[in-house]
């Protein structure tokens, strides 16, 4: 991933970044410094945040990335995943039904969510859902359709 641009944001924009994410996910980003860098040949652009990439713009949405999830715990918005689909998930696999223990009823069809494991509840992946999260838990289909993951491109930038 090569980097088009790379510069800091305006105290407004970093407002909207930080009051869409208390909004949608709950979590509170306290940091000093705020760099959005736009990326060639790619569908997002990163926000550094005390320049670690923790946030991604995707279709114009800010949300977190894997690191970003890991690092500011979303409060909402998560789908949690059993074991069983721990190393699907990982590799960049959508979300099936089955493998789904848990969702936030709040989640709806078309929203950006975080794909936790049940275990130690760290994030997997960033996905967008594909019905109501009160209907995501059953036996079978596909309800989340994977954005990023642990291990892509995303996942091992660096500046």
């Amino acid at each position: 991933m090569e980097v088009k641009s790379r510069h800091h944001l305006r105290s407004d924009e970093v407002r909207e970044i930080e009051q869409r994410l208390a909004d949608r996910l709950g979590v509170e980003l306290d940091a000093d410094s705020y760099e959005l860098v736009e990326l060639e040949d790619s569908e997002f652009d990163l926000v550094l945040v005390d320049g670690d990439p923790a946030v991604l713009y995707f279709e114009e949405e800010p949300f977190l990335t894997v690191r970003g999830a890991n690092q500011y715990e979303p409060q909402t918005r998560v789908v949690t995943v059993d074991a069983g689909a721990v190393s699907f998930v990982s590799d960049g696999a959508d979300v099936m039904r089955p493998g789904i223990t848990e969702a936030d009823d709040d989640i709806a069809a078309g929203d950006l969510v975080a794909i936790a494991e049940e275990s130690h509840g760290k994030v997997l992946a960033v996905g967008r859902a594909k019905t109501d999260g009160d209907d995501m838990v059953g036996d079978e289909g596909k309800v989340v359709s994977s954005v990023h993951h642990v291990g892509d491109e995303l996942y091992e930038f660096t500046v």
